[in-house]
């Protein structure tokens, strides 16, 4: 029954709910909400985009930006296992305030600047009717006990689970010439994940009736404890290394008891093949101990955990402005170390270790490593004309080089991005925008999983900004990101029995965000 929580771990955790890769969101401005391509930015967006493009702001002074952005978003997921009562499951994202916050302070050739933006995550997920993760193993109980009579299942189950990964950064940009700056940073990373969530009331129809599943599995496990048992005299009588039939053959026992032994077994799941009255009773035990741990994991459980990790993300950025048209950036994110340790109230039971100790979903005070990996991103802008402005820009993550616990193996290859915006200015005050993102993860199939999947997209954002005057501007975007709908097929093993039932699942998740925001220059306005 483990498999009914082990998936749970990755609902959401440690996922970027935006434009990103695997695990890190860019879309970290409204600006770029309606341009979707802000990596060669001279405006004061570029303390997270371009950190050297900021010695190229307009003059001396103290310079802020403030946004937020909501996001809306519903995941579809569709599993053909036979066995399960729906084969539709939906789940709900939201995050109503996902802030960037950016100041920068110029002095000549100098610039110090600050930001704050939710790195990964940002977001929580409420999944009312389960997963079909979930109920795979409940699923199953049907035909595994369909000789005793079951006919159904049903199971009241909930989950939420939520993600915050806040970057706090830091940057030193200088301007070496006319053409060249350069800029060195730091991000500070806090992360935290939460898990709240409960399985209760797991019954099986058994013949109309409905009955806890629990005492069901408790029932099996005190008869075949009963089986064993009553293999005690044979052993005490020196049949003990017989097997039934040879025990049979010797007079020991009669037809009706060697059917029951022999039956028994079967019944359990036991190939009674060669085995002896010893072997047997001890499979019998064995039979006892496996149905008695399974009860216990299927009788009412919650969850209430929390990770939490901490690290820093070296930065370096370049900036070459060749003339008035033209502008390119370069930037460079280290690899972000980020050692999680869970902080758990209540647990879900998912197993037992050899010695009986239970074993658990979110043991508490052990950890698991998820880096942030680190990027290389290149940007350029181009101008043909005063009232038009063209800008580009290309992501990689190198996913692959970053610790995942082992789930960087499961991929191929890095995830990338590449980004296209235009902005037009209608009149002095009033610029409208409309910009294209498409994303690639270098995911393979074996990665992907109901809570955990990451698909090819590509997002359209659109948006204005009008000045208030000289030194206010107000921005206003909205995007939509729609998703090449993905899919996994794999083969489940029916109830441990090593009978193999092929599954497809399918996965879609659009997003919609409208954002908002204002960009202050408190400086001398030439």
């Amino acid at each position: 029954m483990k498999k009914l929580y082990m998936i749970i771990a990755t609902t959401l955790i440690g996922s970027s709910l935006f434009a990103g890769g695997i695990l890190t969101n860019t879309n970290q401005s409204v600006v770029f909400t309606r341009m979707q391509a802000l990596d060669a930015t001279l405006g004061i967006e570029a303390v997270y985009f371009n950190p050297a493009g900021l010695t190229l702001l307009p003059n001396n002074g103290f310079y802020l930006s403030l946004s937020n952005q909501t996001l809306g978003q519903t995941r579809t997921i569709t599993s053909d296992y036979t066995y399960l009562n729906n084969g539709e499951y939906i789940g709900n994202v939201s995050a109503p305030f996902f802030p960037g916050v950016y100041a920068a302070y110029k002095m000549d050739k100098f610039v110090f600047s600050a930001g704050f933006n939710p790195i990964g995550g940002g977001g929580g997920g409420t999944y009312d009717d389960g997963l079909p993760s979930f109920e795979y193993g409940v699923s199953d109980l049907v035909p595994a006990l369909a000789s005793q009579g079951a006919q159904g299942y049903k199971m009241d189950v909930y989950f939420e689970g939520s993600s915050a990964w806040f970057g706090y950064q830091a940057n030193i940009s200088y301007q070496v010439n006319d053409m060249v700056s350069i800029a060195l940073g730091a991000r500070f990373v806090q992360a935290k994940d939460t898990y709240d969530g409960y399985l209760n009331d797991i019954e099986l129809n058994m013949g109309g009736t409905w009955t806890p599943a629990h005492l069901i599995m408790t029932g099996i496990a005190t008869q075949a404890t009963g089986g064993g048992d009553g293999l005690q005299p044979l052993v005490d009588g020196g049949a003990g290394g017989l097997t039934p039939e040879q025990a049979l053959g010797a007079g020991y026992i009669d037809q009706a008891t060697h059917d029951a032994i022999v039956g028994g077994l079967t019944g359990l799941g036991v190939d009674p093949s060669g085995l002896t009255i010893e072997e047997s009773q001890a499979a019998y035990y064995g039979a006892a101990a496996k149905y008695t741990g399974t009860a216990s994991i299927l009788q009412n459980q919650e969850a209430v955990s929390e990770a939490t990790a901490s690290g820093v993300t070296p930065i370096i950025s370049v900036n070459i402005k060749p003339n008035d048209q033209f502008n390119f950036s370069f930037k460079y994110e280290h690899n972000t170390k980020l050692d999680f340790t869970y902080n758990t109230e209540k647990d879900f039971t998912t197993g037992f270790f050899p010695d009986g100790t239970p074993e658990t979903m979110f043991p508490d005070a052990t950890t698991y490593r998820k880096d942030l990996p680190a990027q290389i991103v290149v940007g350029a802008t181009y101008k043909p004309m005063d009232k038009l402005l063209i800008s580009t820009g290309y992501h990689t993550y190198l996913d692959k080089s970053a610790d995942w616990a082992g789930e960087e193996d499961l991929l191929d290859g890095n995830s990338w991005e590449f980004a296209l915006g235009l902005e037009y200015s209608l009149s002095e005050k009033l610029a409208a925008s409309a910009g294209w993102l498409t994303t690639n993860s270098g995911v393979t199939e074996a990665y992907q999983s109901d809570l955990s999947h990451s698909l090819p997209s590509n997002t359209f954002g659109g948006g204005i900004e009008y000045k208030i005057n000289e030194k206010i501007n107000i921005n206003l975007a909205g995007s939509y990101t729609t998703y090449t709908v993905g899919e996994k097929n794999f083969e489940n093993d029916l109830a441990g029995s090593g009978t193999m039932v092929p599954v497809k699942e399918t996965y879609d998740k659009p997003i919609w965000i409208v954002a908002i925001g204002a960009s202050i220059n408190f400086g001398a306005v030439k």
